[in-house]
């Protein structure tokens, strides 16, 4: 997991440092000046055009400029403000191809008003300073007009407005350079690959299917494809077991509903027993019997996924807040469970001393559910969502952003548009539910499970992909990372 920082962070960060900020600067200029020097496969007799700015990024540009003078590279600096005689010279030169690189040090973490000089850069290969002038460093957000770079190096620790659109796509590849800060400060991680390696639970050599049950409840009438997806995502991601609580009692009686591994009940058989070999009174007989868990007992699953394909009614209502109200493990809810008048009755539902429950909403979810438009801040949105609800939310888009209650911040950048499909959130919950049933923290269930789905994404096909395609896929990841 990589530090993510905010501006205001990192400017902490650069004051709090031992070392004086001319030694940092110089130690950045370094920096610029090798990813400039790999970009342009070599130095001596290339040509260079720097724009820098009035603050510490234009001083990190100026410092690049005399390391690769150094290495035979001819610089040419233009300084803000420009000029109307340098803004033409420089535009010329980076539209004609004069220039092999141009070094865009204009403006850095601390922008605060649109960058408005419009540089056209098209025939030339951009190296921007800490990220490209123009963009929100919190955000993503355009700050004028930003000029796309092939290349961003950044320093210490990378920043959100990297990560989140749009700025995510004007950033192009990505290096962090260590300068000596330190940034165990970060309140933001950026999730990788390597977290799921060595995070996600696997099943133990002695396991029974019990020991990773999943409980999904959903599938009203014409909606039970949803409960099929999340039920076979959490099988594929690990579940022994998978009971599945239907809302609505014709839904499967159809037949159909899969996967054929799954056990599917009517919401009137769903029981939620106490422990499964406890001795209980029979009505008013003073002798006991042992109670036997029967195929619907709620409470012999590790995970609870509310939502999938659930039409909100009085008995959808009354069926959620029932179960979930003595269940003790913990609890994803995704689409029709995160209906405001279904999630108040979830809430209200659970014991104080329960895990905070793990909601996914997209962006059309999260509003209904807040509110409220979601504005250019997603950081900010769903870390203020996650401390006001009590819960771990998590947004999904593009860049996912999953928050804790407690201000802790993950992002996840894996996937793409092959999520953009029906039924990619309901595999988003199902692997959640698996992860939560294997042993995970619902704050790592949740982060960990967002990194394993658009992993796994990214291996199927690029046309055509459906949410189906989704569980096997995450199959053959798991299956290769071992």
């Amino acid at each position: 997991m990589r530090p993510v920082v905010t501006a205001k962070q990192m400017k902490a960060i650069d004051n709090d440092a031992p070392e004086s900020i001319s030694e940092l600067i110089e130690r950045a200029g370094w920096a610029t000046a090798k990813a400039a020097l790999t970009m342009m496969g070599g130095g001596y007799g290339r040509r260079v055009a720097v724009l820098a700015g009035t603050g510490n990024n234009g001083k990190d540009g100026l410092s690049a400029a005399r390391f690769l003078a150094h290495r035979g590279v001819l610089c040419e600096v233009f300084s803000l403000p420009l000029s109307d005689r340098d803004w033409g010279m420089l535009t010329a030169g980076l539209v004609g191809g004069v220039y092999d690189l141009f070094i865009d040090a204009a403006v850095g973490t601390g922008a605060t008003r649109p960058f408005d000089e419009g540089i056209e850069c098209r025939n030339t290969p951009v190296l921007a300073v800490d990220l490209p002038s123009g963009i929100d460093a919190n955000t993503g957000q355009f700050l004028g007009n930003p000029a796309a770079a092939d290349r961003t190096i950044t320093f210490g620790a990378l920043k959100p407005g990297l990560l989140l659109p749009p700025g995510r796509w004007s950033a192009g590849e990505v290096e962090i350079a260590d300068i000596g800060l330190d940034c165990s400060r970060a309140g933001i991680g950026l999730l990788e690959p390597g977290d799921v390696a060595t995070g996600w639970p696997y099943r133990e050599p002695e396991a029974h299917k019990w020991r990773h049950a999943v409980a999904v409840i959903g599938g009203s009438t014409g909606m039970t494809g949803a409960v099929t997806l999340a039920s076979e995502a959490a099988f594929r991601a690990g579940a022994g077991h998978v009971l599945q609580v239907l809302a609505d009692e014709s839904a499967g009686a159809a037949g159909g509903l899969g996967p054929v591994e799954a056990v599917a009940v009517p919401a009137s058989r769903a029981t939620l027993s106490e422990l499964q070999d406890r001795p209980v009174k029979r009505n008013n007989d003073r002798s006991t019997v042992t109670r036997v868990a029967g195929a619907g007992d709620v409470s012999r699953c590790r995970s609870l996924v509310v939502g999938p394909g659930l039409a909100v009614s009085v008995g959808a209502l009354d069926l959620v807040s029932a179960l979930v109200a003595d269940f003790r493990g913990p609890v994803v809810v995704d689409a029709g469970g995160l209906d405001p008048r279904v999630l108040e009755r979830i809430q209200r539902s659970r014991p104080e001393y329960a895990d905070p429950l793990i909601l996914t909403p997209h962006e059309g979810e999260f509003e209904r559910l807040t509110g409220s438009k979601l504005g250019p801040d997603r950081v900010r949105a769903v870390r203020r969502t996650a401390v006001t609800l009590e819960c771990i939310v998590l947004l999904k888009g593009p860049t996912t952003v999953i928050a804790h209650p407690d201000g802790r911040v993950l992002l996840s950048m894996a996937g793409d548009e092959r999520l953009a499909t029906a039924g990619s959130g309901d595999v988003l919950a199902g692997i959640i539910g698996a992860g939560l049933a294997g042993g995970l923290v619902p704050w790592m269930a949740a982060g960990l499970g967002a990194e394993l789905h658009g992993r796994a994404a990214i291996e199927g096909r690029k046309a055509g992909a459906m949410a189906s395609d989704l569980p096997g896929l995450v199959a053959d990841y798991l299956d290769g990372l071992r």
